[in-house]
């Protein structure tokens, strides 16, 4: 990664990296047009100190593709339970996915900053799933043309957070576009469940050269001045 001139910080195509490396370069910046440039890029920003911004791009990726989706009949159940809506509590899923009393938690107020100005300007969305008892559940991320690159996400209450990413799915079109591309960086054993698959990182770079071409999904609505609250 390097400083270019007039334009900000310049990421390498991701295409010439070697292979099994996901930690890729520290420092540069939080403005949102880092960020941004980041992800057209195939990167995305973790804190590794108190002072240190790492930029990662995972061999392999975790991502949702056309036909991914796996939905149990308790899933199915559970989709009856819980309203769900999208980008009408932004700051509420930002803050509940940066408890610092959750295990392996990463969301430091630089970040939480950072993504709360990519909301405001339209870039960062929320899925949120609620219940009588309020906000259960969900999950924030960044949509770029045709690549939604999910962030993070939380429940409070059992398959809040797997009903917000069923939701995902679903509203953003995949099905019928397959060239979409929902990213989740790397897998985990509840992604996995819900049919996520790995891929290596040149495949990563062609279906993000694809997918950040596309037109923006009409799934998010305009961030709200104010958010609602649990």
């Amino acid at each position: 990664m390097s400083r270019a001139r007039h334009v900000g910080w310049v990421f390498p195509p991701i295409s010439t990296l070697p292979p099994g490396e996901d930690l890729i370069a520290a420092g540069a910046d939080l403005e949102s047009t880092t960020i941004v440039s980041a992800y057209q890029a195939g990167y995305f920003p973790m804190p590794l100190s108190r002072r240190k911004i790492g930029w990662f791009s995972p061999d392999p990726r975790g991502v949702f593709q056309a036909g991914d989706l796996q939905i149990s009949k308790s899933l199915r159940r559970s989709l009856r339970r819980y309203r769900v809506t999208t980008n009408q509590a932004f700051e509420a899923v930002l803050t509940a996915c940066a408890d610092p009393g959750r295990p392996y938690g990463w969301i430091d107020r630089r970040i939480s900053d950072a993504y709360l100005r990519l909301h405001h300007q339209g870039y960062a969305h929320s899925v949120e799933a609620w219940d009588d008892d309020g906000l259960a559940g969900g999950l924030y991320g960044l949509s770029i043309g045709g690549l939604f690159a999910g962030e993070s996400m939380f429940h409070r209450r059992t398959d809040a957070s797997k009903v917000a990413l069923v939701h995902l799915v679903e509203g953003l079109g995949i099905e019928a576009q397959p060239e979409r591309l929902l990213d989740v960086q790397w897998s985990t054993p509840h992604l996995a469940s819900l049919g996520c698959q790995e891929i290596r990182r040149p495949d990563y770079a062609a279906r993000l050269a694809k997918a950040i071409e596309l037109p923006l999904s009409d799934f998010f609505p305009p961030p709200t001045i104010r958010d609602a609250r649990d």
